[in-house]
């Protein structure tokens, strides 16, 4: 259990990198930037965690799955980003395929 918390963790750093690197302006912009660098650390940190029990194949699906799900959320909310029809059946089929890596696969156990 602490293993699938360190993902979400190293997800949630992830989202906060990525929304930093739109909102730095291509570098451009002090705390944004700074916000990349911390975010990203954090992710890989924690991702590294987590390959200790999960198989890394198992591991980078779920991560960025779930991380790309969050990403078009927050470009959604932070940046105004539309999402279309065929985006939002796109994310629908991502998390389903998260739903069913997580029920059904034998690989997602180390």
């Amino acid at each position: 259990m602490k293993t699938y918390l360190y993902l979400l963790i190293a997800v949630a750093f992830e989202t906060f990198g990525s929304s930093c690197l739109q909102a730095s302006n291509q570098f451009t912009r002090l705390w944004p930037t700074l916000g990349v660098v911390a975010g990203f650390a954090g992710a890989f940190w924690f991702f590294s965690l987590v390959l200790r029990d999960l198989p890394l194949g198992v591991t980078y699906a779920l991560w960025s799955g779930i991380g790309m799900v969050l990403i078009a959320g927050s470009g959604w909310l932070l940046f105004g980003q539309k999402l279309d029809l065929a985006a939002i059946l796109g994310i629908g089929l991502i998390l389903a395929g998260i739903i069913v890596i997580n029920l059904f696969s034998s690989a997602a156990t180390h």
